[in-house]
């Protein structure tokens, strides 16, 4: 291909950065992403590494069900190539109510129902809507990307430290002096990064609390004192389809349904049906909220693309074919989780069996080993390195998932890897693991 002898070259200049506003200026970056593409290029390079970082799946390891595949690829064949409604199309939010109350058991109606390109444009739009500057958010620790957003509206962040006996969940107890000042709540199950599935009865507890501080929120008000508004709570449960080894995934509103008004349900396919790419997510949430949060996303023009709406509404509106989907797919997921799971045990390496999404939390407690280069290794960026190097696996650390301390505990994700890769890694990790 010839150059065009009259383009110019564009020069960035040496002070384009300072365009930025303060906060934009000081905005984090994934840590997660930062370490996928450093492995990726490893890869690219010839490296054998097992890769085990990404929360993504796999297309040849994990297709997307037939129903959602074909009713997509019609619906773009038919010509439903225009922009849909800002909200989602009617099709596409019926079907998430219809399924909504055969499998969690709440009725809602569809001007509930906010779809968009996936699940983080509607996590951005809620730390938009709920939080001005100087807010306190409220996370429990780890947590995926909880601070991210919020940096971005000038909030405070909050992590509450939780225990590994507890499933990394917070104690709904605890909670509640927080709640107190806090403005926005978030809490995922299956959690990403550990793997775990929060029980009905610490769920059930935590919607307790967030109704007693509304209730006493709105008594203050009465009596004379400052207006606040409500503490609302940002309910992530992407991976809701995903629970293993006999744990069970509850809604909070069917728990406690005077929590509705404060709930904001973050959903999506991108987990549910190894759909990533696809992005089709949405929000629920009351209809006032609702209305709010379709002028954001139409004013960014983040709506997932109507050839994908269609196809997601046709498979929500086919039970049978979920259901056999499901089975395969919880299938493949368990034998790979179970592999590891079995491969830890062996080796005495500390970790949380398997009961929720993709995920495995493991302490790889190596402080104090010699590392990659020779050097006793102190962080768990220095096992993270190890690892990579002595047995060719890729992991991330806590701190991706907002724990600073040097814990030397790991997230392990499955979705994106074979059998045999899997099989290798675990026979590499046990050549390289001391034995006590």
């Amino acid at each position: 291909m010839q150059s065009n002898p009259h383009c110019v070259a564009l020069h960035a200049g040496p002070n384009a950065a300072s365009a930025l506003n303060p906060i934009s200026a000081g905005m984090q970056h994934s840590m997660i992403l930062g370490i996928a593409a450093e492995v990726r290029a490893r890869i690219a390079a010839g490296a054998d590494i097992c890769n085990l970082t990404v929360g993504d799946f796999d297309p040849k390891q994990f297709p997307i069900p037939d129903v959602l595949r074909d009713a997509t690829a019609a619906a773009l064949h038919a010509g439903q190539t225009n922009y849909p409604p800002a909200e989602g199309l009617p099709e596409l939010r019926k079907a998430i109510c219809d399924w909504y109350a055969r499998d969690l058991g709440i009725a809602i109606t569809p001007d509930w129902v906010v779809v968009a390109s996936g699940a983080r444009p509607v996590m951005y739009a809620i730390y938009r809507l709920f939080l001005e500057a100087g807010d306190e958010q409220l996370f429990p620790a780890p947590s995926w990307n909880a601070s991210y957003y919020g940096q971005i509206t000038g909030a405070k962040a909050i992590a509450i430290p939780t225990r590994p006996e507890d499933g990394f969940f917070p104690d709904p107890e605890a909670l509640r002096s927080h709640f107190r000042t806090a403005q926005l709540f978030s809490l995922n199950s299956p959690l990403n990064p550990t793997g775990t599935v929060i029980s009905v009865e610490r769920l059930e507890a935590i919607a307790r609390a967030i109704v007693d501080e509304n209730a006493l929120r709105l008594q203050e008000a009465a009596a004379g004192g400052p207006v606040r508004r409500p503490l609302m709570w940002m309910w992530d449960q992407v991976y809701w389809q995903l629970c293993f080894g006999g744990t069970a995934h509850a809604h909070p509103c069917k728990l406690v349904p005077a929590c509705a008004p404060y709930v904001i349900t973050v959903d999506a396919i991108s987990k549910a049906f190894a759909a990533t790419g696809l992005r089709v997510g949405w929000a629920v949430l009351p209809p006032p909220l609702a209305t709010a949060m379709k002028a954001l996303i139409g004013h960014i023009g983040a709506w997932a693309p109507r050839p994908e709406q269609l196809g997601t509404a046709a498979l929500l509106n086919h039970p049978a074919a979920m259901e056999e989907y499901r089975r395969g797919f919880h299938a493949a997921i368990c034998k790979r989780l179970d592999l590891v799971h079995d491969s830890l045990t062996s080796l005495g390496i500390p970790h949380i069996a398997p009961a929720g999404a993709i995920y495995l939390s493991v302490k790889f407690d190596a402080f104090g080993r010699l590392g990659f280069g020779g050097e006793p290794m102190r962080t768990n960026e220095d096992i993270r390195r190890w690892l990579l190097e002595a047995a060719g696996i890729a992991v991330v650390p806590f701190q991706a998932f907002e724990m600073p301390e040097e814990s030397g505990w790991f997230r392990i994700s499955v979705g994106a890897v074979s059998i045999p890769s899997l099989e290798a890694a675990m026979v590499r990790l046990s050549q390289v693991w001391p034995q006590r």
